[in-house]
């Protein structure tokens, strides 16, 4: 089983097209994950402002949003709902007025259900959402920064974003160069000669998955060195405190949220090449299984985001960069999954065995 696990990390690390993968994962990465890097306390109000952003359901800590109390979220609301009362030609401007102050003394729940009995207008609501986050002074945002790091330090908020740009990259990465795993095995030929050899059938799928997890585990172990590294930089530069745990904290996110879902997409393609003779087959199925994983759902408070699906082998953290939390069962669901990776290995390893030529 060794010598399989060593084969096939040799294969793949002298292979140039699985550096090449490697690269543009890397910089797929710094792409998504860059804007938290800047992550820095403002010198002015100037400063806030300059950087105020187009998009506002994008804004976050870097372009100097921090959350609204519902007293901000609806005075902003209601400003933006009197605005489009006024350009749609709705109402008068004073009608408009005397709407957006009457929204300020309402609920959010209470100012959606107004706006649609009197004016006919629909989805205030998301309105007074877009402004949970409204852009504060120089003084509000850091004072929110240096609560939070109080909390967590930075390195802790970092891993989370990491890890979920590492998923959905190393998820894609995964699904392409997994796809030779089996090729050469599959070959008529060698197919037949290897059901002849005296390896046993558990040796040699446990050393066909292993070796293809541990080449993930190589690239994931080179990215989060690079972004460890970048990360604690950026933290020192900064100014934002550097504790000793920073050095593992991509790492320890990497392992629970990214690492199990490698090892399930690598016993996909174990079981699947060893019942099809053939291990393409298995990129399509990947491929919808990453989606579904991705998608989003309506949550137990009748709105939209991403809540985790069963067996999912992506987990996302979509929320504002001090603000991301796990999707609920999150912990449960890589044990699942690690539970089914035993679970399709071992039935890998039967139809293996009962293909043997003895």
């Amino acid at each position: 089983m060794k010598a399989i696990i060593k084969r096939e990390c040799k294969s793949y690390l002298k292979n140039p097209i699985f550096w090449i993968g490697l690269l543009l994962v890397t910089l797929g990465i710094y792409q998504s994950v860059a804007s938290y890097l800047g992550v820095h306390y403002f010198q002015s109000d100037q400063e806030v402002k300059s950087k105020e952003a187009k998009v506002i359901t994008d804004a976050d800590i870097t372009e100097g949003y921090v959350p609204s109390t519902q007293e901000e979220q609806l005075f902003l609301g209601s400003e933006e709902i009197k605005n489009t009362l006024i350009e749609e030609g709705i109402c008068s401007q004073r009608e408009a007025e005397e709407a957006a102050g009457k929204l300020k003394t309402l609920t959010i729940e209470e100012a959606d259900a107004y706006m649609e009995e009197e004016y006919g207008f629909y989805g205030a609501q998301y309105v007074f959402e877009d402004y949970k986050y409204h852009q504060g002074t120089a003084q509000e945002v850091n004072k929110y920064i240096k609560e939070k790091l109080q909390e967590h330090s930075f390195s802790y908020y970092f891993g989370r974003k990491f890890a979920d740009f590492l998923g959905v990259h190393m998820a894609f990465f995964a699904v392409v160069i997994l796809s030779v795993l089996y090729f050469g095995d599959t070959r008529k030929n060698t197919y037949e000669l290897l059901h002849t050899k005296a390896i046993s059938s558990g040796a040699y799928i446990m050393g066909k998955t292993l070796g293809g997890f541990v080449v993930l585990l190589i690239s994931c172990g080179i990215l989060n060195l690079l972004f460890t590294i970048l990360c604690i930089y950026h933290q020192w530069k900064a100014g934002l405190g550097v504790r000793p745990e920073d050095a593992f904290a991509l790492l320890k996110a990497s392992c629970m949220y990214v690492l199990p879902n490698m090892l399930m997409i690598v016993c996909v393609y174990t079981i699947v090449a060893v019942l099809f003779k053939n291990p393409f087959p298995a990129v399509p199925l990947l491929v919808l299984y990453i989606i579904y994983s991705n998608m989003g759902s309506i949550g137990p408070d009748g709105q939209y985001g991403y809540y985790g699906k069963p067996l999912a082998i992506v987990v996302r953290f979509p929320g504002k960069f001090f603000d991301t939390a796990p999707p609920p069962m999150v912990f449960w669901n890589q044990l699942f999954l690690l539970a089914a990776a035993a679970a399709v290995t071992m039935l890998a390893v039967q139809v293996w065995k009962r293909r043997r030529v003895y």
